[in-house]
């Protein structure tokens, strides 16, 4: 009984360590987060260029 008892408890030791080492393993996530954050902020940036040169075109338009 003894041996059976000590098998599970390292098998649950094994299996716990394993589960944290694969949830801990994020390489690769922040280069990706940034990539992410800076195609938002260039398509942002785009847009409010485009709304400024479309207010800036039509009031050159009404000027002359």
């Amino acid at each position: 009984m003894l041996y059976l008892f000590a098998t599970l408890h390292t098998l649950r030791t094994t299996l716990i360590e394993d589960a944290r080492e694969r949830l801990s393993n994020d390489r690769g996530s922040v280069t990706i987060e940034q990539v992410m954050w800076a195609l938002a902020m260039i398509t942002f940036v785009g847009i409010v260029a485009a709304a400024i040169k479309a207010f800036v075109e039509a009031k050159a338009g009404q000027i002359g």
